[in-house]
């Protein structure tokens, strides 16, 4: 489409916007029934927006690609879909999640977690096939194929969602009581503590923003290359998923954390041998392959754990709501990250220009900063209980039910909403703002 960075800035922005939505949605669903379901009409309206979405673009033009000279969507009409295929899969995503709370706690004890394992396994799995899937299909036969699959799979699960066994009719408390329900919730220190280290060892997760740029103009690598990469970091996820629903799983939370973090912290580090040409013998893709995807095994084997416990802090009949709001503080904390991120990109010249030309210094002082920051989460993992039992005796302690602990926590959560929904009002009605061109 011949699309300017600006644009593609607001088209990302817009993919993104309904996720900051999520605790609404969950919200909607705890408290209004559709033909009698909490759940899956919910669900069912989500991915047929998504499928039809994608059914308008279709229409509207041949989807083409513009080195070909072939018709192309305008830049307005492929903003439009590409806002309503987002609103469909979020809204799908949270009724898939809620339905996975609810169904996660009534696990027998010696079995808590297996359930949630073994869906987010199947998830990563379908995420890891469809990445180089994907990359042949549009290759191959081109954007208008990447599309007609993108509306395809939403529809096909339409019946199977309808066949979906849900409870009918299922009582639903009023609106005030789960709201005084989810104020008692967060005031719990087996909420504020807990989640407030995952905050903040999120937060610290900043990551090299220069680090591509280094890649394609230094080392020259391929697109091919560069999708290489990312095929095998979703490969790698899958692979730390499944090593936690194996064996990692025993382990207590802190020992996970502690372990990820300094086994992700030395490979970060081993970016600074790529920097300087030391890579033991190996081609510098290769190094470079088990360098950044070993980040990604890391993430995989962390995912878990916290998400385990969030469903354990969900009170029952407001899984919805409860379990958006903890995934929107997880993720806020990264957005922040990522902002801070972009930030330090102006306290070292790490321009394209100075790699180019072969000053990587800064590039070196920035990989040492944000390996620090990364390792710097392990500072707070005091405020994570070791186990579930540990997470059970916090609703009993002297300081649960806090008044300031769940203010904060909401403060961050509702302030973290409003700093996403924000950034992404921005780059839809002033493109370029944050000076992209």
């Amino acid at each position: 489409m011949n699309a300017t960075e600006a644009q593609q800035t607001t088209i990302s922005s817009l993919r993104s916007l309904p996720a900051s939505f999520k605790l609404l949605f969950g919200f909607i669903s705890d408290n209004v029934l559709i033909c009698g379901y909490r759940r899956k009409s919910y669900m069912i309206i989500g991915w047929a927006i998504s499928a039809i979405s994608m059914g308008m673009l279709l229409v509207d033009s041949k989807c083409g690609l513009a080195e070909k000279g072939e018709s192309q969507p305008s830049v307005e009409i492929f903003s439009l879909t590409i806002l309503l295929f987002g609103t469909g899969f979020w809204f799908a995503d949270v009724m898939a999640d809620s339905i996975v709370a609810e169904k996660a706690k009534l696990e027998p004890e010696e079995s808590r977690g297996q359930l949630q394992s073994t869906c987010y396994a199947c998830r990563f799995f379908g995420l890891m096939i469809a990445a180089p899937f994907s990359s042949g299909i549009y290759s191959t036969f081109g954007p208008r194929a990447v599309i007609i699959l993108m509306g395809s799979f939403p529809f096909a699960m339409l019946p199977l969602i309808y066949n979906f066994w849900e409870p009918r009719n299922q009582v639903i408390k009023s609106t005030s009581a789960q709201c005084s329900e989810i104020w008692k919730t967060v005031c719990s220190r087996a909420v504020w503590q807990p989640m407030g280290f995952v905050y903040l060892y999120n937060l610290l997760q900043v990551s090299n923003s220069a680090w591509k740029e280094f890649l394609s103009s230094v080392l020259q690598f391929s697109p091919n290359q560069l999708n290489m990469l990312l095929i095998m970091s979703y490969v790698l996820l899958y692979v730390g998923i499944m090593a936690y629903k194996y064996y990692f799983i025993a382990w207590s939370w802190r020992s996970v954390y502690i372990m990820t973090t300094l086994v992700g912290g030395f490979f970060s580090l081993l970016q600074i041998c790529l920097i300087e040409g030391y890579t033991f013998g190996l081609d510098p893709f290769f190094f470079a392959l088990g360098d950044d995807a070993f980040a990604d095994f890391v993430s995989g084997i962390q995912f878990l754990p916290t998400t385990i416990m969030m469903v354990h802090l969900c009170p029952s009949g407001s899984e919805g709501a409860s379990y958006a709001m903890f995934t929107t503080v997880n993720n806020s904390a990264y957005t922040m990250s990522s902002a801070i991120s972009t930030q330090l990109l102006g306290v070292w010249d790490v321009s394209k220009e100075t790699l180019v030309g072969g000053d990587l210094s800064g590039l070196t002082k920035l990989t040492i900063f944000t390996t620090f920051c990364q390792v710097s989460g392990i500072l707070f993992v005091k405020l994570l209980p070791r186990t579930r039992e540990d997470l059970e005796h916090l609703h009993s302690d002297r300081l649960s039910g806090s008044r300031i602990g769940g203010t904060i926590f909401l403060t961050i959560t509702f302030g973290s909403i409003l700093y996403a929904v924000t950034i992404g009002f921005m780059n839809i009605v002033a493109p370029g703002w944050a000076g992209e061109t």
